[in-house]
């Protein structure tokens, strides 16, 4: 089988190892490639496709995908939270997927449209070297003190499902006052993987995103780094994928979704990339040492209101003023 020039040229300009064939699917991901080659390596051995890979921001590939909208180049989406997917539904289709069967009905978005693939928790990422003599935040609201601006860095919340999600529940968690403090002392960066490296690399003193992100710069062995679960509430988001409407693979999109969602697809996710299954037949302890979804207080989110209202919220986010912003 032929392959499409659009298909062909979109995978050359973004650096993608063209598929053998026009029917081997074709996954836009904003996740790091410690998680997309696992899944890569797995739809392989369990399907014989080869699943190319375009990366970017969730905001910035679901926006490229609404302009492909009349002729799709890629045929699936993963990942953002429901509070930024659900604000580009028409892009998706619904897809019953076998392995919703163990999920719980909580995180099952309205009729299948995209289906979650794991559980976020949002957390702040403390370099400890980077305290300056200062007591280490146990909460939100602590960040709204002035002696955290510029120190605090988080993603840019129109290109980022993790940027979004935690300045919407900040919105709704903190009093007005309290919450536009915070803002100011935000240094707002380009990408998620910004966040991560800048506190790592001792650049900020804290940086606000997703445990999965986090964690790996604890696990791998700098003791001045800690994750800190806020006292006054935290938020939970799962994060979904989706089958891209018109999608050029067809039922070979769904061999990869189906892969995705896998128990072994999960496990390694969980084991390489630190993220919390979305499958209920998987207990996160076996392999991780992070604390039980239970002993965590966590601060409850309506995710459709928060793709509903994603324009008029980013609009609103646009005029706050922030300490600053760096690519």
């Amino acid at each position: 089988m032929s392959r499409s020039p659009i298909r062909l040229a979109a995978a050359l300009a973004f650096g993608l190892t063209v598929p053998a064939l026009a029917q081997d699917p074709v996954l836009y991901t904003s996740n790091p490639v410690t998680a997309y080659e696992g899944v890569q390596a797995l739809v392989k051995s369990q399907t014989g496709l080869t699943l190319g890979v375009i990366t970017g921001g969730s905001g910035v590939l679901l926006r490229r995908i609404e302009a492909e909208a009349g002729a799709p180049q890629g045929d699936l989406f993963w990942s953002s939270s429901a509070n930024t997917m659900g604000a580009f539904e028409a892009l998706f289709e619904t897809y019953d997927a076998p392995a919703l069967a163990v999920m719980p009905d909580a995180i099952r978005y309205p009729g299948d449209l995209i289906v979650p693939t794991n559980i976020h928790v949002v957390t702040m990422l403390v370099n400890a070297d980077q305290l300056e003599g200062q007591a280490a935040p146990k909460t939100w609201a602590d960040l709204a003190d002035p002696a955290w601006s510029g120190r605090v860095i988080i993603a840019d919340p129109a290109n980022s499902s993790t940027g979004y999600t935690i300045v919407w529940g900040l919105s709704k968690l903190l009093d007005e006052a309290t919450y536009k403090a915070v803002v100011a002392n935000l240094v707002i960066s380009g990408s998620s993987s910004a966040v991560t490296k800048g506190v790592a690399m001792g650049e900020y003193a804290v940086g606000l995103t997703f445990e999965s992100s986090g964690y790996p710069y604890v696990e791998g062995g700098q003791t001045e780094l800690s994750l800190a679960y806020p006292a006054d509430g935290t938020f939970t988001t799962p994060e979904y994928a989706g089958l891209v409407k018109g999608a050029p693979a067809g039922e070979n999109a769904k061999k990869a979704l189906d892969t995705l969602l896998s128990k072994e697809a999960q496990t390694e996710l969980l084991k390489t990339a630190f993220r919390r299954p979305s499958r209920n037949d998987i207990k996160v302890s076996d392999y991780l040492a992070l604390p039980d979804i239970a002993d965590i207080r966590i601060f409850p989110l309506d995710e459709s209101e928060a793709a509903k209202q994603r324009d008029a919220f980013l609009a609103s986010w646009a005029e706050l003023p922030k300490a600053g912003d760096i690519e």
